[in-house]
């Protein structure tokens, strides 16, 4: 009996040790796959949020407002006023408030440094692609010459046709009014400010 009992024992140690291994290896197999999902979520959620700039500009993403559908459908529908007639009745205020869409990426105060986009002190007027301490991506047609009004109106409408490639993620905005309230505002932020542009 004895030594059936000792075989039976030596049997069931030599079960409970490839059980052991088994688990062993799942419970390996599946910490290697955790380690290489968040090791690639990590890789990828990084190079998602890289800035637009060539310099050491990265930083998280923010949420960019689009406008809705109808709102795309007005202004398309609106007639066609000349630049100046909209500076003319552009509305400071409302401009600042418009800038809030630029905020996250963008610092006009005078003094105030880079953020993700260069800063935008005194931006009307200066040579395109020039900022103090910003490396920009190379998309921004410099051969423009300067910001003037009709350079910045255009490039607001939709950066991505005016300076294909750039990599600022932001979609334009559409209203004509919106664009001109904006210049204003970032024409006032400035200690020479542009003039008014002739009807």
């Amino acid at each position: 009996m004895a030594p059936a009992v000792a075989a039976y024992r030596v049997r069931m140690q030599m079960d409970a040790f490839e059980f052991n291994k088994i688990v062993g290896a799942t419970t390996g197999a599946l910490m290697i796959f955790l380690v290489i999902t968040f090791g690639t979520e990590m890789y990828f959620d990084k190079k998602k949020h890289a800035g637009h700039g060539d310099g050491d500009h990265s930083a998280l993403a923010y949420s960019i407002e689009i406008e809705e559908e109808e709102e795309v459908a007005e202004a398309d529908a609106e007639p066609e006023i000349s630049l100046a007639a909209l500076l003319a009745s552009a509305d400071i205020g409302k401009g600042e408030k418009v800038f809030n869409k630029c905020k996250a990426c963008h610092n006009a105060e005078q003094g105030g440094g880079n953020k993700t986009g260069p800063a935008l002190w005194a931006v009307m007027g200066r040579d395109i692609g020039v900022a103090d301490g910003f490396n920009y991506s190379g998309s921004l047609p410099s051969d423009q010459g300067a910001w003037t009004w009709e350079n910045m109106n255009a490039f607001l409408t939709k950066p991505s046709d005016w300076a294909p490639g750039t990599s600022m993620a932001f979609g334009g905005l559409r209203k004509a009014e919106d664009r001109a309230n904006l210049m204003a505002w970032m024409n006032s932020m400035s200690d020479a400010p542009l003039p008014a542009p002739a009807e």
